[in-house]
Parts: C-alpha cells; structure tokens; sequence
C-alpha cells in the first residue's frame, strides 16, 4: 500500500511515523528541508518540493498511491494538491481544511466530484472531544460507539474507588456490564488479565453499555463530582470557537482572549451564541476571580502554548475546579501532563492522523481512535460475511498478544464480550490494540472462504 503526504508539519509528520510502524510505504513531500531532516530516523521517503508541482507528484509515485493526504497548514494548497493527485491516478484523497462550511453533507458529492474523497477539520475533531469532556466530569475520556450503543471511558482511580484490589476475575466476568480493557500504570499501559488488580491512581478504561454508566461512576467512587454547568475557556482560537458552538445549552461558556482584536472578531463568531467573551489573559488570578471561577466546575486551556495550558490547568484545579482540559500539540509533553494530573489531554495531531489512518484499512472500519496515554488504538471493525472471526469463538480466535476485543454491536445494541462469545457477519466490533500493528488485526474482519 503506497501512502503520498504532503505537509511535514504536526499532523503530516505524526502520520509518517505512525505509517512507519506500520511497515507502508509512505512519501512525504514538504517545500522546507527543515521540516523533513526531523524524520530521518523513521522508514518514510521524504521529498522537497512544492506540495502542488507536477512534476514533483508524478515523481513520488502519485498514480500510483492508494491514499494522498494534503495536510499543510494552507487549505487551499491541500485542496488544489488532492484535486491534481485524483486526477493523475491517486485512488483516494483526503484534504485538511478549515473552513466548516465545507463539512456540510450536501457538499459531499460536491468535492466528491472535484477528486476529494474526504475532509478532515481537525478543531472540529478537538471541540468533539473537549465537549464530551465537559459532559462527563468525572471521566478522563470517552468514545462512543453507534450514537453510544458502546462506550469507553477512561477514569482516573482514586481512593474512593470501591473495585481497588481486587482480581478482575471477580469483578468482571462474563455477566458484568463493564470489561476493563486496559490499565495505564506508573508510565506503562497493562492489558489486564483475571489475576490483575485496579489500583489507586490508575488510568483504567472501561468498555460498558450506556445504560450502565451510572453503575460505572458508582464504583469508581465518581458520585460526589458536580456535574459541569460553568466553563471557562483560555484562548480563543479555532477550536474555542468550535467548542463555544458545540457545548449543551445548559453549560453558561465564558472564553478569556488576551488579543483585542482576536475579541472583536469572536464576539462577531459567537454572536449567535449565548459564550461571553472577556479580555485578558487567563493566567490572571484577579480576573479568574473576578469571573466566577470558584462557581466553575470546567476550565479548557486552549492557547498555542503547552506549557501555559498545563499550568493554567494546575492552577484551576487549586482553585477548585473539578474538570480541566489541556491542549497539549507537542506529544512530548503529554506524559508530564498526565503525571501532573491536570485532567484530559487534547492533541489535535492524534485526532486527525487517526482519522485519515481509518482510510488505509482494508476491512470495514467504521472509526478509529488513538490512546494517546496508553500509546494504543481503538478500532471497529465490521465483521465480513465468511471472515475468520466468525468462525469459533472468541477464546480460540488466536488473537495476537496485546489485543482485546471488548465489545460489539449487533443490530443497533450494544453488547459485551466474553471468551465463549460468537462474533457474526455484520457485527461491529471493538478491538483494542497495544503495541499491534492494526494491520495484523483487520485480516481476522477481511472476507475470506479460506481458513
């Protein structure tokens, strides 16, 4: 499979590397030598060159690539070069944007026709993540799965947690409603098995069905957390915008900008919002205080520095915020952030590349999702008719090491599974993979008449 990518910037060049462990044969083309000496050390053809030439994308092999990914920082430069790479023979594209207007599914056939298979938006993809943050105080992350039939959620134990040390084998066997599918411990990522133990301060993440939430924050000793309803918002870019637009209406948004004119213009973004913008820097004790933020049960850092967002997290929580959210881009600090436990970690480059890397999966992967914190991916996978997980159950599957199926949803309800369980053609299932390249995963969901 052949892999064209121009942009070596943070979503182009998290890609690469993530192709790279994948063993594809990936091309990266940027017009800054710069930019691409940083992927010397990784399996990736690297070319410099503009990211719209001809004659450059011929050269790299455009024809004959399965997937072309435009991801500069110009939208309009990702446009123009997917367009010119479907017309000389590239079997799909995907281009980053940054215009919403696009995203609305009457254009789709629109760019479908242009040579523009997808668009991805990836402030879009962050505000979903930091919404559903905020819905759920007590959960470090969530993913859901068909409109919520299945769910994961990742929560930080504490020692109001009643299901610390205890085998899991007596806390979730084959009738519970809950698998924990993984455990993130003092800096390394454990797929449990029945002798294991939750302890206090793990990352543990549970896979259960919607109905049984409140059961989950029952046991994890979450009940006491007040539910979101203020938010204070630092930094308003993109994604604060996309967030403002995004949150429950019972959730009152105040979003702290320190550039005037960047205000004037939100205040023009978010007119039909009920978010009040305010001027001035959100680092600012005095007018954290000014602005309510012991009544606030949500502070969002979303400036263009890691550093100041995980300390402006760190100072939110004493003051006594519950849930706080961090940008964080440079992936080298995320481990600091979550050993400082400032709450959810957002990196659009994660975000995005887990997206466009759905797309280079032959099996019928409907999402895809990477764990940053537990340096893993979630994936589901649609089971085709005559597949090799249909055959026996799942205990006798030979499932690589590191690979969990967690659930599946079958005709609209959700379900868990267990090692007797009978995967069928058409179910969607939830696979979770460690150190596993998703590519010795998918042949299991591939139609295939011989086994």
């Amino acid at each position: 499979m052949k892999i064209v990518i121009v942009g070596a910037g943070a979503v182009g060049t998290h890609l690469s590397k993530l192709l790279s462990r994948e063993h594809l044969d990936c091309v990266l083309i940027d017009d800054n030598e710069e930019r691409l000496a940083s992927l010397g050390d990784y399996d990736v053809m690297t070319y410099c060159a503009s990211p719209t030439s001809i004659k450059a994308l011929k050269e790299a092999g455009v024809n004959h690539a399965d997937l072309f990914v435009g991801v500069t920082p110009e939208e309009s430069i990702n446009m123009n070069a997917c367009i010119l790479a479907h017309a000389l023979g590239a079997k799909k594209t995907v281009a980053r944007i940054d215009n919403y207007e696009y995203l609305a599914p009457s254009l789709q056939p629109f760019f479908k026709n242009l040579g523009l298979d997808s668009l991805i938006y990836p402030e879009v993809l962050a505000a979903m993540d930091i919404t559903n943050g905020l819905k759920m105080s007590w959960v470090r992350q969530r993913w859901d799965v068909h409109d919520g039939a299945l769910i994961l959620l990742g929560i930080k134990l504490r020692e109001t947690a009643e299901i610390l040390n205890l085998p899991l084998k007596d806390l979730c066997g084959p009738d519970d409603p809950y698998h924990v599918v993984a455990i993130k411990r003092d800096g390394e990522t454990i797929i449990p098995g029945g002798m294991d133990e939750l302890r206090i301060n793990d990352l543990a993440y549970f896979m259960t069905t919607k109905e049984y939430i409140p059961y989950i924050r029952k046991i994890v000793g979450k009940e006491h957390y007040a539910d979101v309803k203020n938010v204070i918002i630092m930094g308003g870019g993109k994604t604060a915008v996309r967030a403002a637009l995004t949150t429950p209406d019972y959730m009152n948004v105040k979003i702290i900008e320190k550039d005037a004119a960047r205000c004037e213009r939100l205040n023009e973004l978010l007119e039909t919002n009920d978010a009040m913008v305010i001027h001035g820097d959100g680092r600012d004790l005095g007018l954290l205080e000014e602005e309510g933020i012991k009544n606030t049960q949500g502070f969002v850092a979303l400036t263009g520095n890691a550093e100041t967002n995980i300390l402006a997290c760190l100072t939110a929580k004493k003051l006594g915020v519950r849930k706080t959210i961090a940008m964080v881009e440079n992936l080298d600090y995320v481990s600091m952030a979550e050993s400082l436990d400032i709450g959810t970690i957002i990196n659009k480059k994660t975000i995005a590349a887990s997206h466009i890397f759905q797309m280079l999966l032959d099996a019928d992967v409907n999402n895809l999702r990477s764990l940053m914190l537990v340096e893993s991916e979630v994936a589901e996978f649609t089971a085709a008719e005559d597949s090799k997980v249909t055959k026996k159950p799942v205990k006798d599957l030979g499932l690589p090491f590191g690979v969990t199926i967690g659930g599946l949803v079958r005709k609209g309800v959700g379900m868990l599974v267990n090692g007797n369980s009978r995967i069928e053609p058409g179910d969607s299932v939830m696979v979770f993979c460690h150190e596993q390249k998703l590519n010795n995963v998918e042949k299991f969901f591939k139609k295939s008449t011989i086994w």
